[in-house]
């Protein structure tokens, strides 16, 4: 998956958000509109192609004040839509440098 997928899917206003992300999203204190920045200004760090019922990813990027925040999305490229799966800020303990899974 290419990032300027979803980059243009948030730009467009083309996207859904499961409940899960939404709940998840309140509880780490994060507004739809700073995960869509953090996604725009961030990388995928793991691509799952064969995901169903669409590709996903996993974004890192930065929230304004510099935290990371992680975001998974689907994309649905026959529509040009994306879907905001879950949405989080990485644990310490579980991620190095926020970009690779601790053993």
């Amino acid at each position: 998956m290419d990032i300027r997928q979803i980059i243009e899917a948030i730009r467009s206003g083309k996207i859904r958000v499961t409940d899960h992300a939404d709940e998840e999203a309140h509880d780490d204190g994060l507004v739809l509109e700073q995960v869509e920045q953090s996604a725009m200004d961030g990388e995928i760090i793991e691509d799952y192609p064969t995901e169903k019922p669409y590709p996903m990813c996993l974004i890192l990027g930065p929230q304004a004040d510099g935290r990371p925040v992680h975001s998974v999305w689907a994309y649905n490229a026959l529509t040009g839509w994306a879907v905001l799966v879950t949405v989080y800020r990485p644990d310490p303990d579980r991620w190095i440098d926020w970009r690779q899974r601790r053993s």
